[in-house]
C-alpha cells in the first residue's frame, strides 16, 4: 500500500510540476507552488526529488520534435537540422532552462544526455548505417547543438547573441553537415 502511495505522491508532484514550470518557467516556479497544486507538504518535494533542478530533470519531458531527415536531400541536412535547432531554442524556454540547469545538476545532465542520445542519436542512426560512426556523429552534431544553444541562450556571448538566426544557422549549419555526410577522418592522421 505504501508503495502505491508513494506512486501517487510522485505523480501527483511531476503533474504539478510540469504545470508550475511550463506556467511559470524555471525560475519563477517554487517548490511551494508546486506542492500547494500537488496539495502535499513541500518537504515531501524535496524527499522524493532532492532539489528544485532535481524534480526539473524529472518533469522535463522534451521531444526535440525532429524533422523527417529520411524525406530531406542529403546536402540539406545540416542546414535542416541546424535550423530546426535554433528555431526550438528561440520558442522553447523550458529546454533553455533544463539546458541551463544541466551544467549544473547531474540529474538534469543526465535527462539532456537521454534526450540527444535517443531522438538526435536515433535519428542520425538511420542516415548512417555504421552504429559505431553514427554514434560519434550524432555526439558531434549534438556538441555543436548545445555548445551553440550554450553560448546563445545561456552564457549570452554578445558576438553569437547578435547573429540573426538565419545567420546562426549559415555559420553553424556546415559543420554540422560535415558531421552528419562527410567522410570520417583517418585515425591515424595526426
Amino acid at each position: 500500500m505504501t508503495a502505491r502511495r508513494s506512486d501517487v505522491t510522485r505523480a501527483a508532484i511531476l503533474r504539478a510540476a510540469r504545470e508550475r514550470f511550463a506556467a511559470d518557467g524555471y525560475e519563477r516556479a517554487t517548490i511551494r507552488a508546486i506542492a500547494a497544486e500537488a496539495r502535499i507538504d513541500p518537504s515531501m518535494v524535496m524527499r522524493y526529488y532532492g532539489s528544485k533542478e532535481g524534480l526539473f530533470a524529472a518533469a522535463a519531458e522534451f521531444d526535440l520534435r525532429l524533422p523527417d531527415l529520411d524525406a530531406v536531400p542529403e546536402d540539406q541536412l545540416g542546414e535542416t537540422l541546424v535550423r530546426h535547432f535554433v528555431d526550438r531554442w528561440e520558442s522553447d524556454d523550458r529546454l533553455v532552462a533544463l539546458l541551463r540547469t544541466a551544467s549544473t545538476n547531474p540529474g538534469a545532465a543526465e535527462r539532456m544526455r537521454a534526450i540527444f542520445a535517443g531522438q538526435l542519436g536515433a535519428a542520425v542512426a538511420r542516415l548512417d548505417p555504421d552504429p559505431a560512426t553514427a554514434a560519434w556523429r550524432a555526439g558531434l552534431v549534438a556538441s555543436q547543438i548545445l555548445g551553440v544553444a550554450f553560448t546563445r541562450w545561456v552564457v549570452g556571448l554578445p558576438p553569437v547573441v547578435e547573429l540573426t538566426p538565419a545567420q546562426l544557422v549559415a555559420w553553424v549549419a556546415p559543420t554540422v553537415q560535415r558531421y552528419l555526410t562527410g567522410p570520417p577522418p583517418d585515425a591515424g592522421t595526426p
